[in-house]
């Protein structure tokens, strides 16, 4: 029973002692910042402010193109 005491005891210190998930973990952090500025952008639909202005530029385009042909 003290054998399996001591090598818990040894997983848990490496455990806490290993830094590569939380590497692992910041760069979630960091994707989910992304996601969210660029939902905060573009919108989850078209109510977005860039795209309302961009649907509201090529509405325009196409308008000015249709008046000169």
């Amino acid at each position: 029973m003290l054998k399996y005491y001591v090598k818990t005891t040894e997983a848990f210190k490496h455990l806490r002692t290993d830094e590569n998930g939380v590497v692992s973990f910041e760069y979630i952090i960091v994707a989910a910042c992304i996601i969210g500025a660029v939902v905060a952008a573009f919108g989850t639909g078209a109510g977005g402010a860039i795209a309302t202005a961009l649907t509201g530029g090529i509405t325009a385009i196409t308008a000015a193109f249709t008046a000169a042909v």
